[in-house]
């Protein structure tokens, strides 16, 4: 079935491009930031009660009498939800606009976790999950598309990846509260602790423009420019400069192909390849990631039989390498390439848990050294795709294609630990390392030869 994504309203091409245009002249500066910290902050609590479920899994496990079939299901059924989310986030955002999804997403998110902090039974915890997933999985592709959008060419990946910090930071955050949190108080608390945040969708909604790329593209010129004047003057009060004045010629669009949307514009043209490219990257990025991090404590608990708080404390330094590798994917993701940046950090992971595999994962402190070097460029990757991915679609389609993006990303993170689940039951876990390599290098392959560069070009360029 097809889903149409086309605009109520005709677009108008020149607004379009004026609108670009506009954009193109904004020094970077304190509203960009603001902005970046307010939408930032949803997605960091997003990230945060993501990973909470590898951190409750051990106590889970012993009050629901778990094997570890049931204990794999309970870590896939909150990405099923997000998968699903995704999907639908993309849909919605080219629809309606992308701020009001990103408050819808953070409201139900904060509402799926005080339900969980109080869930009584292993199926309603497992349904209130998906519902969590669908929130997750909706809010950060829509968040990255609408930062994206809002962002000039000139080291827009500089910027966007500083923004997009706040996902592996809320990771980490998430691990040390946990490690803390959870040994001390027990894993209802931590879900109570991560509700708090649900107030941040009334800031959203009250501080946060509407992209005006979204606007115009859905034919509301007038709406489109009132806002960009808006924008504007904050800008001039905040730098205290005028602005240079808007190029009378705007660089010129490169020729339009037929303006399809939905799932059909995304299979079509050049989008195409661009889709199918996307999709590998995200689902071997996240399939390494999660087949690694959502059963660390677990394996160092019952393989190297490390007490729960060393557990976590070991899995926590895993996270905290992963932060330091998406630092570094942000400083160089400009200069260096999108390409060259996924390609290199996908073939790394792959070398260090080849490395791990081949000495056999003797000591807990074998794994926690290769594991975390792994981490310094999966994660590194990974965050890239969030800035490389609304970049390769254009404005009338770019939430859904970051969506596809980001369920091939929740497809990895459900494949990815049952594997291992699967695996680890039988009792090799060099194995399990050996396969998250080979899934690493098939990645990297793809972005070697697949992946195009988008670096410096203005969105309607690479995307028109």
């Amino acid at each position: 079935m097809t889903i149409d994504a086309s605009p109520d309203h005709a677009p108008d091409r020149a607004v379009r491009t004026a609108i670009a245009a506009r954009f193109e002249r904004l020094p970077l500066c304190r509203w960009h930031v603001t902005v970046r910290l307010i939408v930032g902050a949803v997605t960091f609590f997003e990230a945060f009660d993501q990973l909470l479920i590898a951190y409750a899994l051990p106590e889970l496990r012993h009050e629901f009498h778990l094997g570890t079939s049931r204990a794999t299901l309970l870590l896939t059924v909150g990405s099923l939800g997000m998968l699903v989310g995704a999907l639908l986030s993309g849909r919605l955002a080219d629809r309606v606009g992308r701020v009001k999804v990103i408050a819808l997403c953070v409201a139900v998110s904060s509402v799926a976790n005080l339900a969980l902090a109080a869930a009584p039974s292993l199926d309603l915890f497992m349904g209130l999950r998906f519902i969590q997933g669908l929130a997750i999985g909706g809010e950060v592709p829509v968040a990255a598309t609408f930062i994206a959008e809002i962002t000039r060419s000139h080291r827009r990946g500089r910027f966007v990846l500083l923004y997009e910090l706040v996902f592996p930071a809320g990771l980490t955050v998430g691990a040390l509260v946990a490690a803390w949190v959870v040994p001390i108080l027990g894993w209802r608390w931590m879900y109570a602790i991560a509700a708090l945040p649900g107030l941040l969708c009334i800031l959203v909604r009250r501080k946060v423009p509407e992209s005006p790329r979204w606007l115009a593209d859905h034919g509301r010129a007038a709406e489109a420019a009132e806002v960009m004047t808006g924008i504007e003057a904050e800008v001039e009060r905040v730098t205290g400069e005028p602005l240079p004045p808007v190029p009378e010629t705007a660089p010129a669009a490169a020729p339009q192909e037929a303006a399809t949307g939905g799932l059909r514009g995304l299979f079509s043209g050049r989008y195409r390849r661009r889709t199918l490219v996307i999709g590998v990257l995200w689902f071997t990025g996240y399939f390494v990631n999660y087949g690694i991090t959502s059963w660390l404590p677990t394996i160092y608990q019952n393989r190297y039989d490390l007490s729960l708080s060393d557990a976590l404390l070991f899995s926590t330094v895993t996270s905290c390498a992963g932060l330091l590798g998406c630092l570094v994917a942000a400083l160089t993701v400009d200069r260096a390439g999108r390409r060259r940046v996924i390609t290199g950090c996908l073939g790394g992971a792959a070398a260090m848990l080849l490395v791990l595999a081949v000495l056999g994962a003797r000591t807990p402190a074998e794994v926690l050294i290769w594991t975390s070097l792994a981490a310094v460029c999966f994660f590194g990757s990974n965050i890239c795709l969030y800035l490389y991915t609304p970049e390769l679609f254009p404005t009338r389609m770019r939430a859904l294609g970051s969506s596809v993006g980001g369920a091939m990303n929740r497809l990895g993170v459900i494949l990815g630990p049952i594997v291992v689940g699967a695996v680890y039951a039988g009792g090799n876990v060099s194995t399990v390392f050996v396969i998250l390599a080979a899934v690493a290098v098939a990645g990297a392959v793809v972005a070697a030869l697949g992946a195009e560069e988008t670096a410096g070009r203005r969105l309607e360029e690479v995307s028109p």
